[in-house]
């Protein structure tokens, strides 16, 4: 098995490089690539050092599969070249993903419409992907019909430039700023830019994203996206309401038996998930599940995972473990 890491050098590449680690991926050869500024860089991989290679080289590699963390542009362009040489590649930026021709994958929820036609495969965005692993069997079960979203998200959703000027500002420096305010004792509801309907594309990602995913074009969906400075991962308090009727033991029943997800609902222990303990992990961490008071057939759950495992180079890895589950890479 020949293995890319496109992007290695990145926040979610040094990620994606422990992580095929710990899973003990079946990497024969490996690949670490990127941009021409790190190209003759070492990295590490299971105590051996690797040279980073460019684009072109990797690409004339052929490898089996490539993981892609180098941003929309790059996927843009050399998604496709290796692809073309029989590469298949898993994408973790957003520009495939809405892409009609592509699939949008959860393994979890959505790894049974892979084929071995799917050559460029694309990772949904992190803040999407921990809230359907919740809301996916409650969907199956209840059928959601509005979801209200709210996210609390971490400066490593921006990058290092943003862990930085957290770093400093909390040390009274200024700051080379990522952000058009300090994030240091702030909150901004600004997640990327703002777009023409004044929802950010943040927002604008879990509302397209979730439709894609659970085939349900017609959910209504709303979402606030807030940056907050907090490192260990995003937080999401999000309310559904179903077409059916529901039971919260069933709910929570749900939730105990899906893959993935662990529940921590235990107010009167002070046990509910927080970012500070879902660092590092790769489970999606579910609590405060609770009825609704203002509507009959509506829930509340708030949502945890570390944005860089399971909202991006884990999910990532798992699809490529999926397909060699399945036998879909030849």
């Amino acid at each position: 098995m020949k293995v890319a890491v496109v992007g290695a050098t990145g926040m979610v590449g040094e990620i994606m490089l422990k992580v095929l680690e710990e899973r003990n991926f079946p990497v024969e050869e490996l690949w670490v690539v990127a941009s021409e500024r790190s190209v003759g860089k070492t990295l590490t991989f299971k105590g051996k050092p690797y040279k980073v290679n460019g684009l072109e080289a990797a690409v004339e590699a052929k490898p089996d599969i490539a993981l892609f963390s180098a941003g929309g542009e790059t996927s843009l362009e050399w998604a496709p070249k290796f692809a073309a040489a029989g590469t298949t590649v898993i994408d973790n930026s957003s520009a495939w993903r809405m892409d009609a021709t592509k699939k949008l994958i959860v393994p979890e929820i959505n790894g049974d419409q892979l084929t071995s036609e799917d050559k460029i495969i694309a990772n949904p965005n992190c803040s999407t992907i921990q809230m359907l692993m919740a809301l996916a069997p409650l969907h199956r079960a209840f059928q959601a019909k509005r979801l209200i979203i709210s996210t609390y998200q971490s400066i490593t959703g921006t990058g290092v430039k943003a862990v930085q000027q957290l770093e400093q500002e909390s040390q009274g420096l200024e700051a080379d700023a990522a952000y058009p305010h300090p994030i240091h004792k702030n909150a901004l509801p600004h997640c990327d830019v703002f777009l023409e309907n004044n929802y950010t594309k943040e927002e604008m990602k879990l509302i397209n994203e979730t439709h894609k995913i659970l085939n349900a074009p017609e959910m209504a969906i709303t979402a606030t996206a807030v940056r907050i400075p907090v490192v260990g991962g995003h937080s999401e308090s999000v309310n559904i309401e179903f077409e059916k009727e529901f039971d919260i033991s069933h709910v929570r029943s749900l939730l105990e038996n899906s893959p993935g997800v662990e529940v921590q609902d235990d107010p009167s222990n002070n046990l509910y998930p927080m970012p500070l303990y879902a660092a590092g992990k790769d489970a999606v961490f579910v609590g405060r599940i609770r009825r609704d008071t203002s509507h009959p057939n509506a829930l509340n759950m708030w949502i945890v995972a570390d944005n860089l495992r399971k909202g991006a180079a884990t999910n990532t890895i798992q699809i490529a473990e999926f397909l060699i589950a399945k036998g879909l890479l030849y």
